[in-house]
């Protein structure tokens, strides 16, 4: 006996491949939704990690804003303390600098030369005197510069001849002169080693 099937078996078929289709499909769906949903829960626990990471870095950097504050305070209070330390020292010692110079221009000033007037600036002496000729001038120089440690750097700013009368109406030709002269502190004195400033060569000067 032979059975033939008359039921439309091909749209049926079709219904089943669609079927598959759409369930396929809707699963496929749901995993690449929970994919997305893992995926965007763990950026958002990483940017929330690195939130924190950032919120903890400028707390430390406010803090260290706040230290380094407090240390530059604290440097120019230390500088102004140590300034004016410097200041009292300098002072204290600065109360024997005339005797100092007075004594270093006896020993310094070689014969025949006759110290006028000297002006002290700060810590520059400017010296006028007469010397019998120049030859004494640059002799005063020398030991200016090579054997004082308070007297540095001296330089000649004038020089000029002139005759002036002797006692028996005789003219003697002499040099009218202008010294200027560093006046070194004590606490410069005490720090050099040789006791005495690196000697400086004295300016020339003209007649």
């Amino acid at each position: 006996m032979i059975l033939i099937n008359l039921l439309p078996h091909r749209e049926a078929a079709r219904k089943r491949q669609k079927e598959q289709f759409f369930t396929q499909l809707g699963l496929s769906a749901l995993l690449g939704g929970i994919i997305c949903g893992a995926v965007f829960t763990w950026y958002q626990g990483q940017i929330a990690t690195q939130q924190e990471r950032n919120a903890f870095l400028q707390q430390e950097i406010a803090r260290l804003d706040v230290e380094i504050k407090d240390i530059a305070t604290l440097q120019k209070e230390i500088a102004s303390l140590r300034a004016r330390q410097t200041a009292v020292e300098d002072l204290q010692g600065d109360r024997n600098l005339p005797v100092h110079l007075l004594d270093e221009l006896v020993t310094q000033t070689p014969d025949g030369i006759h110290l006028n007037s000297m002006k002290q600036e700060n810590q520059s002496v400017l010296l006028t005197g007469v010397a019998q000729s120049q030859e004494r001038v640059s002799e005063l120089l020398r030991n200016l510069a090579n054997n004082s440690p308070w007297l540095t750097r001296p330089e000649l700013v004038e020089i000029v001849a002139s005759n002036v009368t002797g006692p028996n109406r005789d003219q003697r030709r002499v040099s009218n002169f202008t010294i200027r002269v560093a006046l070194t502190r004590p606490s410069a004195v005490a720090a050099d080693g040789s006791g005495a400033p690196a000697p400086a060569p004295a300016a020339p000067g003209k007649v």
